[in-house]
């Protein structure tokens, strides 16, 4: 009787989800697949051997790729992130100058669904305005890890005009708006061109 032995590569699925294929350039459905060397007889895997480790395969393309794949942020969450920023952004502007002011709410309403929050309305201010300092500035980091440097400009650039619909810049505005400029990654002397730029402009 003529035994076929070898060796086979047996890959299961171990999770599932949406990522940004290298490959495709866009979101994509992803399975993580992990692989193990069997011994086979007749092609049929009899004993386990050695591991072959976890890969990403694109549903799409069928393109595999290393786990390190999955870091990349998804369209999806760049835009809930640079959501997040901003409104933490505008919660620490109002705490700079004056929260109650209506005109400056709106503002940051206005700017904040433009970033992508349709919801956000007067009681998500609210809520964002009791939050902590820590949280609000992590979160503006995070959304300037994601930002090209004209991007961070912009965003800067909204944030003032959120510190100007009630009037003015004081200097409380001005520190919090040089502070949101460090989170973002800008240096000082950039960031005051951005303020002043913005400031002449709304004139």
């Amino acid at each position: 009787m003529l035994l076929v032995f070898g060796l086979t590569a047996v890959f299961r699925t171990v999770s599932e989800g949406t990522f940004h294929c290298p490959q495709c350039g866009g979101d994509r459905a992803y399975r993580r697949r992990a692989g193990r060397r069997w011994f086979s007889v007749f092609f049929v895997p009899m004993v386990p051997l050695w591991r072959l480790g976890h890969a990403v395969e694109c549903r799409k393309c069928r393109g595999r790729f290393p786990v390190s794949a999955l870091r990349t942020p998804t369209a999806q969450q760049m835009a809930e992130t640079l959501a997040a920023g901003m409104r933490a952004a505008a919660a620490l502007v109002l705490r700079a100058g004056d929260p109650s002011n209506a005109a400056a709410r709106a503002r940051a309403i206005a700017t904040v669904t433009g970033y992508g929050e349709p919801d956000y309305d007067a009681e998500a201010v609210q809520a964002d305005l009791a939050l902590r300092r820590t949280f609000l500035e992590r979160e503006v980091v995070r959304a300037g890890a994601q930002l090209a440097v004209e991007a961070k400009e912009w965003f800067l650039a909204q944030a003032v005009r959120i510190g100007l619909a009630d009037g003015p810049l004081g200097e409380g505005e001005r520190r919090a708006l040089h502070a949101i400029a460090d989170l973002l990654g800008m240096s000082r002397a950039y960031a005051l061109g951005v303020i002043v730029t913005t400031e002449g402009a709304s004139h």
